[in-house]
């Protein structure tokens, strides 16, 4: 054979070949290559969607922690209030406890205080009538002389 002949049925097998190859090898290997090209620019898609929706959600939870900050601020204000509402109640009930303490120990002392005026009254009749039963001594009659000793008691 020739160089020509070899040359020319070499070109037809090549030919044969990239007629085979466009019409058997080149289809699947294209769709398969615009398949993934289609997978990528539907995950780019995705990721861009997805980092949107990261976004906001970021946002959002941002909005809710100071919301939340803020509700938790005023909670705890309102709870130092209350504290210091429920110490000022509970200091002005101690105050009024202690008056009604203090009043009951001065009427209780007053009281004391009348009661041992009286005993003294009644001991100092008794030792001045014992002193003037000495002076005199004779004894003194203490119905006769009641109305005297009740005088001196008032006296007293």
């Amino acid at each position: 054979m020739s160089i020509n002949a070899t040359l020319f049925v070499q070109a037809i097998v090549f030919a044969i070949l990239v007629w085979f190859t466009m019409k058997f090898v080149w289809p699947p290997i294209a769709t398969a290559l615009d398949e993934r090209a289609q997978k990528i620019a539907d995950g780019l898609a995705a990721a861009d969607n997805a980092k949107s929706e990261l976004t906001n959600a970021n946002k959002r939870v941002e909005a809710e922690l100071v919301k939340s900050r803020t509700e938790t601020a005023s909670r705890l204000a309102d709870a130092e209030r209350r504290a210091m509402a429920i110490i000022e109640e509970a200091k002005a009930r101690a105050t009024e406890e202690g008056n009604k303490i203090i009043a009951s120990a001065k009427v209780e002392a007053e009281q004391q205080a009348v009661s041992a005026r009286e005993s003294l009254r009644e001991q100092v009749a008794v030792l001045a009538v014992k002193g003037a039963e000495q002076i005199l001594r004779k004894e003194v009659n203490a119905g006769v002389h009641a109305d005297l000793l009740s005088r001196l008691k008032s006296e007293l």
